[in-house]
């Protein structure tokens, strides 16, 4: 895959980047079937099939169960080697979502999710938003934790992993990073896509296959068509469908390049 930028100035970045919600938790979500959790063993051959395969994006958070600590395990020797994003905001125990976007708990959640994945910092650092995008960030201070957070160097770049244009329009404002659902049912976000390329963020698309629901070569090739995304985070447990959704990623659209 030839690679983009993660923002302007950023370092480069596989369009197709690897989302870990499923290494790490399986109730509760959205996807049209259900899954076993795979074994410590089956992780570490994924995740490190996964960056064998040229991916460098992990996309993981606190919300997503297990997550992080096996992304510690499996390939923390090989941190150097793959961009890692979290998030904050959001907890999931005992099958249940909990929010807290006060600059205590973000702080918290982030040193947790450090001691989990092995790490002294994280490459992105994402609000974990639970769809109150424009007032978690007017009524609290979680944007300026992040920032903070950014100065101190424990994350290199923040933003904010919303669900409506409007919030990511909000954090254009302050962001480094985008995380917004787009995919070929869904294109609610795409003028401030544009709006964040020109501003020289970095883009990540969420959903991109619509929950597992979306023909994944025609899907992948949509989104990644779009000059402003960066990369499209992509879960699975197979490893050959992520093979095939890497030579998508080759065949889709180059105008991302240089993004």
């Amino acid at each position: 895959m030839a690679p983009r930028t993660l923002g302007r100035g950023g370092p480069p970045v596989s369009p197709i980047g690897f989302g870990a919600v499923k290494i790490g938790r399986n109730t509760a979500l959205k996807y049209p079937s259900t899954f076993v959790l795979p074994s410590d063993a089956e992780v570490t051959r994924l995740l490190n099939g996964v960056l064998d395969l040229g991916i460098n994006l992990i996309d993981t958070a606190p919300a997503y169960g297990l997550s992080e600590e096996r992304i510690g395990a499996a390939i923390g020797h090989r941190r150097a080697e793959y961009l890692l994003s979290t998030k904050a905001g959001e907890r999931f125990e005992g099958g249940t979502s909990t929010f807290a976007f006060g600059g205590p708990a973000i702080r918290a959640s982030v040193a947790a999710s450090l001691r989990r994945l092995g790490t002294d910092h994280v490459d992105i650092l994402l609000l974990h938003s639970d769809g109150r995008d424009v007032a978690i960030q007017a009524e609290t201070d979680a944007v300026e934790t992040l920032v903070a957070l950014r100065t101190e160097g424990v994350a290199r770049r923040i933003g904010l992993s919303g669900k409506t244009p409007e919030g990511a329009r909000a954090a254009l404002a302050w962001a480094d990073v985008l995380m917004v659902p787009y995919h070929l049912e869904d294109r609610s976000h795409e003028a401030v896509i544009a709006e964040a390329a020109a501003a020289g963020l970095a883009v990540l698309v969420k959903k991109a296959l619509g929950s597992g629901r979306l023909p994944a070569e025609a899907a992948l090739q949509f989104v990644l068509a779009n000059p402003g995304v960066s990369s499209t985070i992509v879960g699975s447990l197979n490893l050959e469908h992520l093979r095939e959704n890497v030579v998508a990623a080759r065949q889709g659209g180059s105008g991302a390049a240089g993004r």
